[in-house]
This record gives C-alpha cells, sequence and structure tokens, in this order.
C-alpha cells in the first residue's frame, strides 16, 4: 500500500461506535414512540420525522464523513443535496400518508 492511502483519514473506530450508538438510540426513541402509543398523532409524526433527520445527518457525518472542513467545498454541496434530498422525501412521506388516512376515513 502507497503512502498516499495510509494518509486519507478514514475514521476512527471511536467515531465509528460513537454512530453506531446514535443510531440504535434515535432507532430505539422512534420504536418506543409508536409502540407505547401514549402520545398524540402529530407528537409521533413529529418525533419520528426528527429522529429520521438527526440519523440521516449522524450516517453522513460519522459513516461518510461529509463536512464542511475538506475538498473545496464538494462535501458542503453533497450535504446540502443530501439535506434537500432528506426534507422532500420525508415532506413528501408525510403528504402521501395525510391524503391516504384522509381519503381512507
Amino acid at each position: 500500500m502507497s503512502n498516499e492511502h495510509q494518509s486519507t483519514d478514514h475514521g476512527s473506530m471511536k467515531s465509528y461506535v460513537t454512530g453506531l450508538a446514535i443510531s440504535i438510540v434515535l432507532t430505539l426513541v422512534a420504536f418506543g414512540v409508536v409502540t407505547l402509543g401514549n402520545f398524540s398523532t402529530t407528537a409521533m409524526a413529529l418525533t419520528i420525522s426528527i429522529a429520521a433527520i438527526v440519523q440521516v445527518l449522524v450516517q453522513l457525518i460519522l459513516f461518510m464523513h461529509l463536512n464542511v472542513d475538506d475538498d473545496g467545498g464538494w462535501n458542503v454541496t453533497s450535504l446540502a443535496f443530501a439535506v434537500v434530498i432528506l426534507v422532500l422525501v420525508i415532506a413528501g412521506s408525510l403528504w402521501i400518508m395525510h391524503h391516504l388516512h384522509m381519503n381512507m376515513m
């Protein structure tokens, strides 16, 4: 292996374990909110949406190493694109589920 390949930052074990722990906690939060059923529909949807957004950002930053420091703006562009797609998917999913609910009742 060349020194060039070894000098690139691929993340540390600490960042991977931290990302895994945060992802598991966020998944359990969303699962717990749904299975307990003690919350209003709005609170459940808001909690699940926030957990999903935070989880995607955690995975992009800790696993895929997208940040605003390196690469002359390409990471920023990729992160902005990921955020736009994330907003479109979540907003579209909530809109579709709302309209399905209204048409089924």
